[in-house]
């Protein structure tokens, strides 16, 4: 397919949805490695630079992943999170034609302690809903999460079924959405409950997450920790460089 010179659509933008269709069809695999840079550029009749703003695009889209000196690959089912994106696991496998599912482990809300409460900003025994998952995609066990949140600020979490919802469409409907979260993540070994988990070995590398999710005002509304199998997630992130003149 040609591409439009005259549409307002940007020609990077015709090539990343041509070579998403194309994935998406099937024509491209999982795993596929594209034509070089240089057929990509006969192809579609453009510079190197409007090509790499393309595939650039579906890098950020979680269609495609590079490999320095290798090429451009169709993503291999690895799970990485957009940079700078905040997206629930459904969301995010979603965003990059995953089929993801959920076994519960647990679903029940319990008095909150002292320590819970000061970081959710709530009073000390008031009802916590705590919601423990693994997460799975096509079948595979890829992380295990213990979310926690106030039952005052979306009561329908308890009687939801999250084998097949999404935790932030419930916030969402309640009027609770998350708007940002302060993250961060560590490096672990998995111990014995991990590695049971995610169909691992003990010591085998696990990537640890901790979130504080907030609403659009500003207040907390979820503590989560998630444990992801160190060889089925990947986590990126743009970064600034700070320079003296910002820091004066």
């Amino acid at each position: 397919m040609a591409l439009d010179a005259d549409s307002a659509t940007a020609l990077y933008a015709q090539i990343s949805r041509l070579i998403a269709d194309e994935v998406s069809g099937g024509a491209l695999q999982r795993g596929d490695r594209l034509p070089s840079e240089r057929e990509l550029c006969q192809r579609f009749g453009v510079s190197r630079v409007t090509l790499r703003r393309a595939l650039a695009d579906l890098v950020r889209q979680g269609v495609l992943e590079s490999s320095r000196g290798r090429g451009w690959f169709v993503t291999t089912g690895v799970l990485g999170e957009p940079p700078n994106a905040l997206q629930s696991f459904t969301e995010t496998a979603a965003a990059r034609g995953l089929p993801s599912a959920a076994r519960v482990l647990e679903a029940a809300s319990r008095p909150a302690t002292l320590e819970e409460a000061e970081e959710l900003a709530m009073a000390p025994g008031a009802a916590l809903f705590h919601l423990r998952r693994v997460r799975l995609l096509g079948g595979l066990p890829i992380a295990f999460d213990h979310s926690r949140v106030p039952l005052d600020r979306a009561p329908a979490l308890a009687d939801t079924d999250f084998a097949t919802t999404s935790l932030y469409a419930v916030l969402d409907a309640e009027g609770a959405g998350p708007a940002r979260a302060d993250y961060q993540v560590q490096a672990a070994a998995a111990d014995d409950a991990a590695a049971a988990l995610l169909d691992a070995r003990p010591g085998d590398p696990v990537l640890v997450t901790e979130q504080i999710t907030y609403d659009a005002e500003d207040r907390p509304i979820e503590l989560a920790t998630m444990t992801y199998r160190g060889d089925r997630y990947r986590f990126r992130a743009s970064l600034r460089r700070t320079t003296r003149r910002d820091i004066a």
